[in-house]
């Protein structure tokens, strides 16, 4: 994490912390299994990809 730290520009997704767990997401989808309440409906992604 250290190495992260000092060169972010090598993890291209987010790293999620919920009350749930902690997920790397990619595909930025996978963060919808740590949510802690149902997430209000589809969402389009920055390719334009319809999810959930």
């Amino acid at each position: 994490l250290d190495f992260i730290e000092q060169h972010p520009i090598l993890i291209n997704r987010p790293i999620v912390v919920t009350p749930l767990g902690a997920r790397l997401c990619r595909p930025s989808e996978v963060v919808l299994e740590i949510l802690p309440q149902p997430f209000p409906g589809p969402f389009t992604k920055e390719d334009g990809e319809v999810v959930g």
